[in-house]
């Protein structure tokens, strides 16, 4: 199957089925952190993340009513700012691991 040029591949989790038990991450390995950015209407960069638990495909972020990432003056800070917020995630999942 040929990607749409211009196009980023989009990321898809497969869901976990209820009957399969979560699994805590051990390691920061065991944890994707995908970090981006947007422009909002008013021209300032809004900083985009998704994190997800690798070994039950569990996302953990986004969720609903979580707060915007932002917004900056720049696509650099917008990303940076992101890439923190996922390592605290995932610094928190480890502590205390989202069952």
């Amino acid at each position: 199957m040929q990607e749409a040029k211009g196009r980023k591949p989009k990321i898809v989790l497969y869901p976990r089925h209820s009957n399969q038990p979560p699994i805590p991450g051990s390691t920061e390995d065991d944890f994707a952190i995908y970090a981006s950015y947007q422009i909002n209407a008013g021209g300032m960069f809004v900083g985009l993340l998704k994190v997800v638990r690798k070994t039950d495909s569990l996302l953990l972020f986004p969720f609903e009513g979580a707060a915007a990432i932002g917004p900056f003056r720049n696509k650099f800070e917008a990303i940076k700012a992101a890439e923190e917020l996922g390592r605290e995630i995932v610094a928190g999942d480890l502590r205390i691991p989202e069952l």
